[in-house]
């Protein structure tokens, strides 16, 4: 018959490498996560002080962009401006590797009548969705 002599501080030691493992997954997860939120808000700031300048011209325009992504920790990688819905690309430097987050975010005035009659649904939806008519029914 064998010994199970030392055969437990196997098994512990084991378990508490797959908890070390298992936690820096989940700080590593929740850390991407953070990145690609904070680099989503930032395109959506821009984007929408972009639009409000978008009377003013491109070089405005963007010009806004370019200040609210950088107040926002995020570099402004394009600005674009069709009529008056301004679209912008952003990127924040990751936390985790030597990599960039890129978010896109477009804006613009509602073009339609009832989608201004659910302006607080149809002010989110146009900061990620863009200039595209809402009906009633699409907000709910």
């Amino acid at each position: 018959m064998r010994s199970d002599s030392g055969s437990a501080t196997v098994w512990w030691t084991a378990l508490g490498a797959l908890l070390w493992f298992a936690t820096l997954a989940a700080l590593a997860t929740a850390t991407a996560r953070l990145d690609r939120d904070r680099a989503t808000a930032a395109a959506d700031l821009a984007a929408l002080a972009a639009a409000a300048r978008a009377v003013h011209g491109t070089e405005q325009a963007c010009a806004r962009a370019r200040d609210t992504a950088e107040a926002n920790g995020a570099s402004l990688r394009s600005c674009v401006l069709t009529g008056s819905t301004v679209e912008v690309v952003v990127s924040v430097p990751s936390s985790l590797i030597d990599r960039s987050v890129t978010a896109r975010a477009r804006a613009g005035p509602a073009e339609h009548e009832s989608a201004l009659q659910t302006w607080p649904f149809t002010a989110t939806a146009r900061a990620r969705a863009g200039p595209a008519a809402l009906s009633h029914e699409e907000v709910e």
